[in-house]
């Protein structure tokens, strides 16, 4: 073949498979190796190289000879051997019994018909995985991002989009409810994962993952893609309602209103996008109260109360006219639901008349029986405003303002009164605190080694300190989050770390790499090591560790960083040491440096027990 035919024939199958021409000759070198290796009946063990030169379209095979010291005559082998004279030709400095790659004549002309079809088949199998390759390369990066795809083809369950050189599959869960879909509609996706599959690249889209709205936001608002504005939390029910938090990162700029555009004309262009989901857009504040009273508009809010329990987590008391519960609740709890996701707080919600009736009702007990004695006058203008109220009665609006004023009182002295039981509580929860280990408060949740959904379930607890914290004074908060096989599962991996002992801990909280089950060889510093010498008694020992020539023997104990090295005793349970303790470290002799070198392997375990008497 011409070179500018083989530079045509590239050119083609390159644009074709849209691969790189490298990527080709790469797959034909290969092919050729393979079919010389039939052809010669070569083993694989023996190294063979070929050669393209893409300009002449030349193509060379190489193969690894012996050099012997002769002529062609003493040649045994041709696969194998080389005169010397021929060798020095590819290598001038090379020498008898030395190994040389030679070029091997009259090829590829003289391969057969059977190794011609398997290079054939080996070049289309290393041009499909390049081909597959390139793919999941392509789509990797858009991972996390938006892309349009061409409805295929629907099902039941799953739907297929072209995205040209691959599928992508939308599954029925990533799909907006109510979303009527047809064959050859364009559709904008997010790319939640790409894996590499036998046929291709397997690519999961959503249309119902949240972040799909934060990037639908940076494209659409150029403030956000710039960096001006950031998204600072989302909460979603696809095809129902969202909910944006956005913050201003330049001063003189409105995040809500760049966000809505002029007219709407922005947020609209995204609602459209999600089959007419509602999109509610709002200022982010650092302040708790004001954060949580805007995240439930377009309801009024009376009152926020915060509170912070080790055991009830964040929670924030909202108190609502009444009037605007059922606008601050939302259809189905939705507005509450949306909004306790977008601050991160639990959200308790409570009308005005609620509060009122409830104080009214206990002012014989305290602490509405301070109010009573304290407030006569307040308390019966309030009940009367209550009966009026109760009648259907007409209340004007400074009769509202008494309400939401008495409202408030009543919730402010119950606040008051929670936070005395709640430091009482803090002390006790102190005291059980100071029994942990503080490394635990270090690890993170994720080394329990737990299944993804419990780990998940654990996140807010930050660390496994805390979690331990709440299985010894309350599980409340696990049994909000876990089943009862759930938490016996947490219990078991937290029983596992009551058993170590400080040091141990302290190799927990090591970067990962050095708690792999890699085993490393490390010498012992001179000082420490002694020439062994083998005693009849030692050589007829079993075999522990270390080899001598051809005798394996037990060496003596070393101390080591001030701790005997034990190789084969029980302990008092009857079990092996060596089997218990997983960072074992074993004593080996190496023969060819004469030195005693340390068998470690680095991962943390359990070598002692550490009990707990503590009485709560």
């Amino acid at each position: 073949m011409a070179s500018n035919e083989l530079q045509m024939a590239f050119s083609e199958i390159a644009e074709m498979r849209a691969l790189p021409q490298d990527v080709i000759i790469d797959a034909l070198q290969f092919a050729l190796v393979n079919a010389y290796r039939k052809y010669a009946k070569l083993s694989q063990a023996q190294p063979v190289e070929a050669r393209i030169e893409p300009t002449t379209g030349r193509a060379r095979i190489y193969v690894e000879k012996e050099v012997i010291d002769g002529t062609e005559a003493d040649i045994v082998s041709e696969e194998t051997e080389v005169t010397l004279e021929t060798a020095r030709y590819y290598n001038p400095e090379a020498q008898v019994g030395d190994l040389v790659m030679v070029q091997v004549e009259n090829t590829p002309k003289s391969f057969g018909r059977i190794a011609a079809q398997s290079a054939k088949q080996v070049i289309l199998q290393r041009i499909r995985e390049a081909e597959r390759n390139s793919v999941y390369n392509e789509f990797m990066v858009r991972q996390n991002d938006l892309i349009t795809g061409t409805v295929q083809s629907i099902s039941n369950n799953v739907v297929t989009l072209s995205l040209g050189r691959a599928e992508a599959v939308l599954n029925r869960n990533q799909q907006i409810p109510r979303e009527v879909l047809h064959p050859h509609q364009k559709l904008r996706v997010y790319v939640v994962e790409v894996k590499k599959g036998n046929k291709g690249p397997q690519i999961i889209v959503s249309r119902t993952h949240r972040n799909m709205l934060r990037r639908l936001l940076e494209y659409e608002v150029p403030e956000i893609y710039d960096g001006k504005i950031e998204i600072k939390s989302i909460a979603r029910e696809a095809g129902y309602r969202s909910k944006v938090a956005v913050a201003a990162l330049q001063d003189g700029i409105d995040p809500v209103g760049a966000c809505v555009g002029m007219r709407g004309s922005r947020i609209q262009n995204i609602v459209k996008e999600l089959n007419g989901e509602k999109i509610d857009v709002i200022e982010w504040s650092p302040s708790a109260e004001q954060f949580i009273l805007k995240a439930l508009s377009p309801a009024k809010v009376a009152a926020v109360y915060l509170e912070r329990d080790v055991e009830e987590g964040q929670t924030a008391l909202v108190i609502v006219p009444d009037d605007q519960l059922s606008l601050a609740i939302g259809r189905e709890g939705q507005n509450a639901r949306l909004a306790a996701k977008l601050t991160g707080w639990r959200i308790d919600i409570k009308s005005v008349l609620e509060t009122v009736q409830g104080a009214l009702a206990n002012l014989d007990v305290p602490p509405f029986n301070e109010l009573a004695r304290n407030q006569p006058e307040l308390i019966a203008q309030v009940t009367r405003l209550v009966e009026k109220k109760m009648a259907d009665m007409t209340l004007f609006p400074e009769d509202y303002a008494v309400l939401n004023r008495f409202a408030i009182m009543v919730e402010d002295r119950l606040l008051e009164d929670r936070e005395v039981l709640r430091k009482a509580r803090q002390k006790e929860i102190e005291a059980v605190r100071m029994v942990i280990p503080p490394q635990l408060f270090q690890l993170p949740v994720q080394r329990l080694g737990l299944s993804e959904s419990i780990t998940e379930a654990l996140i807010p607890f930050e660390n496994v300190g805390q979690v331990m914290l709440s299985t010894l004074i309350t599980e409340t908060r696990l049994r909000k989050r876990l089943s009862a096989e759930d938490i016996a599962e947490v219990q078991r991996a937290l029983d596992e770390l009551a058993v170590l002992t400080p040091e141990e801990l302290d190799q927990l909280l090591l970067p990962d790499a050095l708690h792999s089950e890699a085993e490393e060889v490390l010498p012992l510093p001179p000082e420490e090591v002694e020439p062994l010498t083998p005693t009849a008694a030692q050589a007829e020992e079993p075999a522990v560790i270390g080899a001598l020539g051809d005798a394996v023997v037990t060496p003596p104990a070393i101390e080591v960083n001030d701790e005997p090295v034990v190789y084969d005793d029980e302990d008092e349970d009857g079990g092996s040491r060596k089997d218990k303790k997983k960072n074992r470290r074993q004593l080996m002799y190496d023969d060819e440096t004469g030195e005693v070198r340390i068998k470690r392997t680095r991962k943390a375990g359990r070598s002692g027990k550490y009990d707990w008497d503590v009485e709560y």
